[in-house]
């Protein structure tokens, strides 16, 4: 049985079901509801074989995608999981935080019905792969004898981690959290990511050899010199979690908090089934930033029963849709956010920067000044922004900051200990993912910056591979990209 190459005529796009506002604002639980197997088939259908597949050059990883969309078009979902995998570490991560610009590349977007739903084929994949036992430990034949030290049990440290450990490397991951995943596990809320989904796979890994310790910042607890002690090579995947600040007058003041100081704590407090001890119940709520935290800020605002909602970015407003002639396919479509929580309540401000926090006589933020903007450019193409408008004020009892990050925290001591930092604060790698510090590869967000999910397993597993070539191996699998051909 074969795949029907006018499968894309005969069936339209169907998104994924999502949960009532009304009903899903008032828990933590995922924001879709599953796809019927026979849907998700027909949506596979809509693959149309071809004869580029841009949706290839779309995923940083490099997925199969055409080949998988037919596996599953065929009922063949075991060997579709097989695919999936071959390329992929944690496509449960990819389907539910993904973005999804192998969608923006797929040549059916061309004729206006609509891309396939690519992530949710490849969720319902990788769902019936742990529903049917399809996903086990995959332990090394024979063991290397070297021994690798992974910092950071993010997805770049985590894929990183796996394919060492699979090449027969005895491979250890150190966290300074409680628990593993790094912002996957206290920087994405419930809703976006349930943890269960973490566990298991830390749960996989464990059962190949991989050993984990918690509570354990490099730095402090351990030092590279001692690392370099110890381990054959230390791989560098401590993510870019240092945020960009928003110094105007009244930042000091009680209740304007950083998104990555708010996020973790309410996803504790999700975990405990306790309160956290910066909530949104009952107050009017700002938020300064645009891009995936914020959302992320939005969401679990009103699930915490904020007043009001508020969001700001420097940024003009995207467009609705896409505009073909400065955003053409295949590029990633530039449009405005589709997230299904804008759709929980929220008043956005576009084109604003924020002027001044003004607080009470108890130094408690009471409100947010700003001001409309427009963008300017320079002969060297450097933007800034000129105010355009009078001062207006939004009422705030909770500010969070949410305008990006620049780097790794611990950039000054990595530095100091001779892992060179770009001046965007990235750690410095070469072709081959290494240091300037003789024993050290880097990858993930510490040397991209804050980035994609999917970029940070592409990136972990051909850091994993460079580092098996260094040590006598073949790296468990080829690498996919290399720092010389990112996009930043």
């Amino acid at each position: 049985m074969s795949a029907d190459p006018w499968g894309f005529t005969r069936f339209g796009r169907v998104d994924p079901p999502v949960r009532p506002v009304g009903e899903r604002v008032h828990d933590w639980l995922p924001l879709y509801r599953s796809v019927p197997p026979d849907e998700v088939q027909r949506q596979a259908n809509r693959c149309m074989d071809c004869g580029v597949p841009f949706c290839h050059a779309g995923c940083p990883l490099g997925n199969l995608i055409p080949e998988w969309n037919e596996l599953v078009a065929t009922q063949d979902w075991r060997e579709a999981a097989e695919r999936l995998h071959a390329t992929n570490n944690f496509p449960e991560f990819t389907g539910w935080l993904c973005p999804a610009p192998c969608e923006d590349a797929c040549v059916l977007t061309l004729t206006g019905e609509g891309s396939v739903t690519i992530k949710e084929v490849e969720l319902a994949i990788i769902d019936r792969a742990w529903q049917e036992g399809w996903v086990s430990p995959q332990r090394p034949r024979q063991r290397t004898g070297a021994r690798v030290a992974v910092v950071g049990s993010g997805p770049a440290g985590l894929a990183a981690a796996q394919q060492l450990t699979r090449a027969g490397h005895a491979v250890v991951v150190l966290e300074r959290q409680d628990h593993l995943g790094g912002l996957l596990r206290y920087g994405i809320p419930d809703f976006k990511l349930e943890k269960r989904l973490i566990d298991r796979r830390i749960a996989q890994m464990a059962a190949e050899g991989t050993t984990f310790v918690v509570r354990t910042e490099v730095g402090s607890d351990v030092g590279v010199a001692e690392l370099q002690a110890g381990f054959d090579a230390v791989v560098l995947a401590c993510g870019a979690t240092q945020p960009r600040d928003v110094q105007v007058p009244g930042r000091g003041l009680v209740g304007v908090h950083q998104a990555m100081d708010y996020l973790p704590q309410a996803n504790r407090a999700v975990r405990t089934g306790g309160r956290s001890a910066v909530d949104a119940s009952g107050k009017n709520v700002v938020i300064i930033g645009g891009g995936d935290t914020a959302a992320d800020c939005l969401g679990t605002a009103r699930r915490q029963g904020a007043l009001a909602i508020h969001q700001i970015d420097h940024n003009p407003e995207p467009p609705r849709h896409r505009d073909v002639l400065a955003n053409p396919w295949p590029q990633v479509a530039r449009v405005h956010p589709s997230a299904p929580v804008y759709s929980e309540g929220v008043s956005e401000e576009w084109a604003t920067e924020v002027v001044a926090f003004e607080g009470d006589e108890r130094g408690r933020v009471r409100a947010v000044r700003g001001q409309h903007v427009r963008a300017v450019y320079d002969e060297a193409g450097t933007r800034s922004f000129v105010r355009t408008s009078q001062e207006f004020r939004l009422d705030a009892e909770l500010v969070l900051l949410a305008a990006g990050f620049t780097g790794p925290e611990s950039a000054p001591w990595l530095a100091q200990c001779g892992v060179a930092v770009s001046g965007k604060g990235r750690v410095s790698v070469d072709q081959h993912w290494r240091t300037d510090k003789d024993g050290v590869w880097a990858c993930g967000d510490a040397t991209r910056g804050a980035s994609l999910v999917v970029w940070a397993i592409a990136q972990g597993r051909a850091c994993a591979a460079a580092v098996g070539a260094a040590l006598g191996d073949a790296g468990g699998v080829p690498a996919v990209v290399t720092p010389a051909t990112q996009t930043l």
